[in-house]
């Protein structure tokens, strides 16, 4: 794996140069990924993708309650 990666376990300039591009470029594709995600992911999704209850913090036994639903 180090050998088809790396091209062997010396660290010579060939090897320095691939770290150092791969890691230049690590940022610009992952924040090109993210804007990628929200352009096309948020356009059209849900607020609540998951369908949890939106009233889950409610107590159900508040007289607020109690009064409206007499």
């Amino acid at each position: 794996l180090v050998q088809w990666m790396w091209g062997g376990f010396a660290v010579d300039n060939a090897t320095l140069t691939r770290f150092f591009s791969l890691h230049f470029l690590v940022p610009f594709v992952i924040m090109g990924l993210s804007v990628l995600h929200l352009l096309f992911l948020h356009q059209s999704g849900s607020n609540n993708p998951l369908g949890l209850s939106s009233d889950s913090d409610k107590v159900p036994f508040h007289s607020y309650y109690t009064f409206k639903d007499l």
